[in-house]
């Protein structure tokens, strides 16, 4: 299996060249003392342990897998020292607040840790951003007195958080679960039922686990309305702090999987387990969703990151694999082939890697800068970071994921024979990321409530805050020299993306099934025009001389850019015609001919 090596070189290109990350951080009053040394070291360290302490452990890590015996889960040989590692180094809580013994950093840094950490292995990842995002929803929604409890050691990487949604008879209709909670005498709660798919819900890295339990009280209204979250540690915490006896959480069986084996995906038994109330009654969809938009954009990452380890390790391949000759005529004259490299439907393959990558790498960083504008910003700048992190989250966990399959399955064809065969690693990324697509809301879903709450909800107001912000973006740049190819494919997807969205709003009134037709294809043409906005960002820091990393790596960045822009772009067309054909072809069809 090839090694990972962090591409710090484009983090450092996106954030600080782009981004301008460091104005940003010293803008802003919660970010002020940030700067980009501090920056740097952050990613240069980060690079190291994941290099050097978490990659190592992937593959034999997946190969392990955990295990589960009489209620009791055990993780990988390896994966309890190094996640020990990881949290006395401070990167648990990286993003949390000081008070609570966090650090503080902004978003658009702590993704490009989380991309590091899921291109070394997702699996070990999701043990250390579940526990962020569970940190986040307690933050936010708990009361002082379980804040004070229950983050510090949540922050530091001694207790692990846990998500606990979905049931059998309920996925992603919430409305629908049975798990109840009774109210007790001393102010906690009773909680009883059965959760499945809970990442991370038991495992042996940490001392406690704290699970946040989606349940209903007993006079509770039907369906969601009637849904409350709870917070259910996995050990009672005493009045001083310590940990006393065990609660009634107890981890029925693990489930086997496709991949990221070395993940503990648990069904988990609560009976009478002792839990306090996060936020209001009847309200505990708004504490859940806090946690699981953290968590979207960071599967979203997930998928960033497989598609950067499948592209940095099949490039490296095909440079060294023999076969053939170019078409143009012997380059390895003294051997007896040439390296896969010269072949063009080898390059279309590696270009479509890197376009979709160091796209997608500026997007998270751009959806980073959106929600640190959403935390940390003032007045008008608050209210529009908010707005574009609502719009952008389905995007960015759907695209980067769908495009991160895509990436792996090429990378893995990049490998021929040997991408299906265990022990060179492709076939695990392919595997892993798979999932991606699928939790947190699946891509779907995502679709459709990108397409009907974000956008048809508000008649496409903030739709058209987007696009308004590229066509400004597109008209302030025009006269840069030599750009004038990009931003004019940007203008011409940004037409395109205003043409389909008022399409669909007027065509909507008279369809109840126009936004479910046409949410797929939307997200898709809203997320090759958000890559065609990256890139003619990227391409505008080059040409400006802004970029500082040589020569070489500028090149590259137009060429792979042209590429995007004259090979994968053109996309949208074919997705707009698909969605003006409108819902017929899917709703006319009778159940009676899926046979």
């Amino acid at each position: 299996m090839p090694e990972y090596k962090a591409p710090l070189r484009d983090m450092q290109f996106v954030l600080h060249d782009v981004f301008k990350a460091e104005s940003l951080w010293q803008s802003m009053p919660g970010t002020s003392e940030i700067n980009r040394e501090l920056a740097d070291a952050i990613l240069e360290e980060s690079a190291k342990i994941n290099e050097n302490l978490i990659s190592p452990l992937n593959q034999p890590g997946h190969e392990q897998g955990v295990s589960w015996n009489d209620g009791v889960v055990t993780t990988p040989d390896g994966f309890p020292a190094a996640f020990k590692q990881l949290a006395e180094g401070g990167w648990v809580g990286l993003s949390g607040p000081e008070e609570y013994g966090g650090q503080n950093m902004p978003k658009m840094l702590v993704l490009l840790f989380e991309e590091m950490l899921y291109s070394a292995g997702i699996a070990m990842g999701l043990y250390s951003t579940l526990t962020s995002g569970a940190a986040l929803a307690i933050e936010q929604h708990a009361s002082q007195e379980l804040k004070d409890t229950y983050l510090p050691n949540m922050y530091a990487g001694t207790w692990a958080g846990a998500m606990c949604l979905t049931e059998a008879h309920s996925g992603t209709d919430l409305g629908l679960i049975r798990t109840k909670a009774v109210p007790n005498d001393n102010g906690s709660y009773s909680i009883s039922g059965t959760k499945i798919f809970i990442t991370g819900g038991d495992q042996d890295l940490t001392e406690n686990i704290i699970h946040l339990v989606l349940a209903k009280l007993p006079d509770a209204p039907e369906g969601s309305k009637g849904i409350s979250l709870f917070l259910v540690p996995k050990v009672k915490v005493n009045a001083d702090g310590s940990l006393g006896e065990r609660n009634g959480v107890n981890c029925g069986s693990i489930e086997h999987k496709m991949g990221i084996n070395a993940s503990a995906t648990c069904v988990m038994n609560f009976d009478g387990a002792e839990g306090y109330l996060v936020g209001e009654i009847n309200k505990g969809l708004q504490g859940m969703f806090t946690m699981m938009n953290y968590e979207r954009l960071s599967v979203g990452i997930q998928g960033l990151s497989a598609g950067q380890a499948a592209y940095q390790w099949s490039s490296e391949y095909a440079r060294d694999r023999l076969q053939s000759r170019s078409p143009t005529g012997p380059k390895n004259k003294d051997g007896a082939a040439d390296p896969i490299i010269v072949h063009p439907d080898v390059r279309r393959m590696l270009l479509t890697q890197k376009a979709y990558v160091e796209a997608g790498r500026a997007l998270a960083v751009y959806v980073g800068q959106q929600l640190d504008l959403a935390k940390f910003g003032e007045g008008d700048n608050k209210a529009r970071g908010a707005a574009m992190v609502e719009l952008l989250t389905p995007v960015a966990k759907a695209f980067l994921t769908d495009k991160g399959l895509e990436g792996t399955v090429l990378g893995q064809q990049c490998y021929g024979g040997h991408g299906y065969i265990r022990e060179w690693g492709m076939e695990q990324l392919v595997r892993d990321v798979r999932i991606a697509q699928i939790y947190e809301g699946t891509n779907g879903i995502q679709a459709m409530d990108l397409m009907g709450r974000k956008v048809a909800a508000n008649g496409g107001k903030t739709a058209m805050l987007l696009i308004e912000e590229m066509r400004e973006f597109a008209k302030a740049e025009a006269g840069v020299a030599g750009v004038e190819e990009f931003l004019s494919a940007l203008s011409r997807s940004v037409d395109t993306l205003e043409d389909v969205t008022r399409f669909v709003l007027e065509q909507a009134g008279g369809d109840a099934n126009v936004i479910g037709a046409s949410a797929n294809e939307y997200l898709h043409l809203m997320g090759f025009t958000l890559y065609s906005y990256m890139w003619a960002k990227m391409v505008v820091t080059v040409l400006k001389s802004e970029s500082g990393q040589g020569e070489a790596f500028d090149t590259a960045k137009l060429q792979t850019a042209r590429f995007f822009v004259q090979r994968l772009l053109p996309q949208i067309q074919a997705l707009s015609e698909s969605i003006k054909n409108g819902s017929a072809t899917l709703m006319e069809i009778s159940e009676e001919a899926f046979i």
